[in-house]
């Protein structure tokens, strides 16, 4: 080869490398910024592997953070509220053992607080298949209480259908769970209490991951002028985005949805 020939391929070489490296933030950008600047540089190496673009997360850290300034937006969490006096206190059947054999045999379950646009509090309700990481049912209400939780409950048990076995629920000690009337309820419907260690997060870690992943991702990024609007974005992007669209590490970068009936979409 000619010294000529050699540094023309050099340069051809140097330029199809920069047009696929600015095809590339051009990708990460649209992505970034259709998730409200919510995604970091694990999940977007995923969207990016969807539509065709193979990179380490070494490679797409130093894109965003150094050279594109992308960077995802992440805020402090609030202090969790003071426990109550309890009907019953169960023991802890997880010891923070976060997996299962098939779905519907363990959930995780809490309750977190939202903002409406005039500064009233709404809470959410989630319950957490710890099978797949994919929420069975989510309820909000105007207060924390025994009923949003038994309500809850009754959500997640009509999509489940019949049960012959006992699903385990995991949960804080919180007086909801703790009431009498939810915990004849868990009684009455072949569900099995089991609770964290008192101020132990870590003993719930599934479920306070996906609120910190609903609060990073959609909750702190919008204003909610009325109920029917939170309401109807909450569930959107419960079992839409979160359920159906959104990769999860714990499940090899597939959604819940695809882990649990084991499609491959990469």
């Amino acid at each position: 080869m000619s010294p000529n020939a050699y540094y023309n391929f050099l340069k051809d070489r140097k330029s199809n490398y920069n047009a696929q490296k600015q095809a590339t933030f051009v990708c990460i950008k649209e992505i970034y910024h259709e998730q409200n600047g919510g995604i970091g540089y694990r999940n977007m190496c995923i969207f990016l592997k969807r539509k065709g673009f193979s990179y380490s997360k070494l490679t797409i850290h130093k894109y965003m953070n150094n050279e594109l300034k992308l960077l995802s937006i992440v805020r402090r969490k609030k202090p969790g509220y003071v426990k109550g006096d309890v009907h019953k206190v169960f023991p802890n059947l997880l010891k923070q053992q976060f997996s299962a054999k098939a779905p519907n045999t363990v959930w995780c379950t809490d309750f977190t607080y939202m903002y409406l646009q005039n500064g009233n509090t709404r809470y959410n309700r989630s319950i957490l298949d710890i099978y797949d990481r994919s929420i069975v049912a989510t309820l909000n209400g105007k207060e924390i209480t025994s009923q949003l939780a038994i309500d809850t409950l009754k959500l997640a048990l009509t999509k489940v259908g019949k049960i012959t076995n006992k699903i385990i629920i995991h949960s804080d000690q919180g007086r909801q769970y703790t009431s009498k009337d939810f915990t004849e309820f868990c009684d009455n419907n072949n569900l099995k209490q089991s609770m964290s260690k008192v101020g132990c997060p870590y003993d719930n870690a599934p479920i306070e991951r996906y609120f910190n992943t609903f609060k990073n991702e959609f909750l702190n990024l919008f204003t909610f002028k009325t109920d029917e609007i939170l309401n109807r974005a909450v569930y959107d992007f419960t079992y839409t985005w979160y359920n159906h669209v959104r990769p999860h590490s714990f499940n090899g970068g597939l959604t819940p949805f695809e882990a649990r009936h084991s499609i491959k979409t990469f």
